[in-house]
């Protein structure tokens, strides 16, 4: 009893005890749920109705478009702006084949194996002539090729030739991306079509639209621009505007999230010591290349970025300024450093030989191998002699297990190499020198290669060439500096007001820019800002970011998060720039309007002030470029349309670019037209498709599609 009176009396004492404790408990157990949410936020790339993208999944994607970018266009790589576009294109891609799909499965919509296989026999569609199975002859697409290649695929795949089973595999990868392309382009149209069945044309609307396109007016056009009256003329008061805000509105809603924001970005550049640095390097180059010395050297003592490779090759392998200085260099000069601003190098050339040879050679080969060296050089002395007295060169390459078969060599093979070592130097310049059927036995360090040329093609000018080309960089000092420097920077000012009052002190300027969207790959149009997009889109109003180092290595960057502008409609202050000259405009409109009450014909109107001009041959179906205002004005089309020949409409327009009161002199058919109910009943059918693949914007607000990507650009 003692017990449970001590109990009771510290009974409030023990219900906080308790609640704090079940308060912890369920705390913790929020903490680790808002921590799950936030992880597998971060490893989604996006949700479209629902449906989450993961990053693995993305990244799929896009490994799967690359290669289907690297085989047909014959790329080993893409650059960064070109994998950003790749990016852009596989997320619009799938955001709209998984909007149409769930549209499709709730009308029952689906591509059958049968529709499919019309698609193939068919052969005209365009994604089926990007495929390898397009009969030359025909130009068309071959099904019965690609029957053969999936046969082929089958035996190859389970064979013991592991090369050609991976050359196989490549395209059937390919083709597999082509099947799953033209299912969805297929999927798309039958819906596009439905919808597109639903804006039916008739007799009536083709006359119509026939009438709008071909007859003509002539008017004469009474204007008077808003430019005419003086803007502190008009008054606009805040009621003004938020009565137009509210009639407007739904012209302001934002349906992505967007942010605004301040910076202040460097970018570190060679100092004076570093550019006399590099020009004391190229002025010992250029030396050295004059007085003999061997190119190779020179060029990699210099840490050239061009490779010297001491073969004939076309001004195609130099960079655009080397090859256009090669054109007018003589055998054996050597240039004094110069700066080229296009890529910001300093270059040395030394043109050490210029002939005439084939840009492609056809030829085939033999390769001869032995025990030894000295037993394949033996071998094939003897091969070569047996050769050169007549002897079938297939036959005896088939003796040797090869087959001889003619194949091609390019300059563009190999002259971007950036090494050559001295067997392959020995190899390609046989095949460059040799004549038409003449052979060549050479020695490699492992053996001997016997070859034959067949056939040349294109001869053109090949150069040998020294290159010494170097980036004018900063050093290790000079980016230090500059980084403590903006460092304190950033350190000192951790505010918008004071990044804005200091920046100048310090010799930086800040920036600013408004509506950033997370879609975006970059800030300020620097490349490698990734981490700042992430905390652009993460950071609260008012807070500066901490430093980053981006773009190539050379600029230094710090942002300030100054607005979020949510998804909905956007804050009347956000828009009163905007808002207060469409108000100007009304009220101007309404001061000219008077200005011309009581105006009956065109002299009249010209009488209060009006400029008059002849406007020709305007139709309903485009609007009227007024030139006397500057603007294109659609309500003029309308009005012209709905006046009679020879008379005069009464009532005062309002256009984009002034007031204006009009005179039709003449109506007429346009010269040559001639009313054609089915190809303009056919004309409205394809503007009801262009209009039914509009739809797709309204699906795709109506999606909630979520776009994280800048998570992981």
């Amino acid at each position: 009893m003692a017990a449970l009176g001590t109990i009771r009396k510290r009974g409030v004492i023990l219900i906080v005890i308790i609640g704090l404790g079940l308060f912890a408990f369920i705390a913790e157990e929020m903490f680790r749920s808002c921590e799950a949410t936030s992880n597998e936020r971060r490893l989604q790339v996006g949700e479209v109705l629902g449906k989450k993208l993961s990053v693995q999944d993305f990244q799929n994607l896009i490994d799967e478009y690359q290669e289907v970018i690297k085989m047909t266009q014959g790329r080993d790589n893409l650059t960064e702006d070109e994998l950003n576009q790749v990016k852009d294109q596989v997320w619009n891609t799938y955001v709209n084949n998984t909007i149409v799909e769930a549209e499709a499965d709730k009308l029952g919509l689906t591509v059958t194996k049968e529709e499919l296989q019309n698609v193939l026999r068919a052969g005209t569609n365009p994604i089926l002539l990007q495929t390898p199975f397009v009969n030359q002859q025909t130009r068309r697409f071959d099904a019965s090729m690609l029957t053969k290649f999936l046969d082929d695929y089958k035996k190859v795949e389970n064979g013991q030739d592991a090369q050609m089973a991976e050359q196989y595999r490549t395209i059937y990868k390919y083709w597999q991306f082509i099947e799953k392309s033209l299912r969805q382009q297929i999927l798309a149209m039958k819906y596009q079509n439905l919808l597109a069945g639903c804006l039916l044309s008739n007799p009536v609307s083709a006359k119509m639209a026939f009438d709008a396109q071909a007859e003509e007016s002539d008017i004469q056009l009474a204007s008077i621009a808003y430019s005419t009256v003086n803007d502190n003329d008009v008054k606009v008061s805040d009621a003004d505007i938020k009565a137009k805000y509210d009639e407007q509105k739904e012209m302001y809603k934002q349906y992505v999230e967007s942010r605004d924001i301040k910076y202040v970005e460097f970018q570190v550049l060679p100092s004076a010591a570093d550019r006399k640095a590099i020009q004391a390097t190229m002025a010992d180059a250029q030396k050295q290349l004059q007085e003999g010395t061997d190119p190779a050297v020179v060029v990699r003592k210099a840490q050239s970025q061009e490779a010297y490779l001491g073969i004939p090759v076309t001004r195609n392998a130099f960079s655009r300024d080397i090859a256009t200085k090669i054109d007018s260099m003589a055998v054996g000069q050597t240039t004094a450093p110069f700066e080229t601003k296009a890529d910001n190098t300093l270059n040395v050339v030394k043109l050490i030989s210029k002939t005439q040879l084939p840009d492609s050679v056809e030829y085939r080969q033999i390769q001869i191998v032995g025990a030894t060296v000295e037993a394949a050089r033996k071998t094939a002395d003897s091969v070569y002699a047996a050769l050169q007295a007549g002897a079938p060169f297939d036959s005896i390459a088939k003796k040797y297990s090869q087959t001889g078969q003619k194949q091609w060599l390019t300059s563009a093979m190999y002259e971007n190499s950036q090494t050559i070592d001295a067997d392959s130097k020995l190899y390609l310049e046989a095949l460059n020198t040799l004549g038409v059927n003449e052979m060549k036995n050479i020695a490699f360090t492992q053996g001997n290669v016997i070859v034959q040329v067949t056939a040349r093609n294109a001869m053109v000018d090949k150069y040998v060439a020294a290159v010494v080309k170097h980036t004018i960089d900063f050093s290790k000092a000079t980016y230090s500096a500059a980084y403590n420097k903006f460092s304190q920077f950033v350190s000192a000012n951790q505010t918008v007001e004071a990044m804005e009052k200091n920046a100048a002190k310090f010799g930086y300027k800040v920036s600013e820019r408004k509506d950033l969207f997370n879609s975006e790959h970059n800030v300020a149009g620097i490349r490698a800002t990734g981490e700042a997009m992430k905390w652009i889109f993460d950071a609260e109003a008012g807070a500066v970011s901490p430093l980053y180092e981006c773009g190539n290595n050379d600029h230094l960057l710090v942002v300030a998060m100054t607005k979020v502008h949510p998804v909905g409609y956007r804050d009347m202050e956000d828009v009163k720039d905007v808002i207060k000259q469409e108000v100007m405009r009304d009220k101007k409109f309404d001061m000219l309007k008077g200005k011309l009450a009581g105006a009956n014909n065109i002299g009249s109107a010209k009488s209060k002030g009006a400029r008059v001009d002849t406007v020709r041959q305007i139709t309903f179906g485009a609007p009227v470029f007024v030139q006397a205002t500057g603007a294109s004005e659609p309500a003029l089309s309308g009005a012209v349309a709905a006046t009679k020949k020879g008379a005069f409409c009464p009532r005062v327009i309002k256009g984009n670019g002034g007031a204006y009161m009009l005179q039709v002199i003449d109506k007429k058919q346009r010269q040559g037209a001639k009313y054609d109910e089915k190809v303009m009943e056919q004309q409205l059918r394809q503007q009801a498709m262009q209009a039914a693949s509009r739809f797709l914007n309204e699906l795709y607000l109506k999606s909630d599609v979520v776009d994280n990507r800048y998570m992981f650009f």
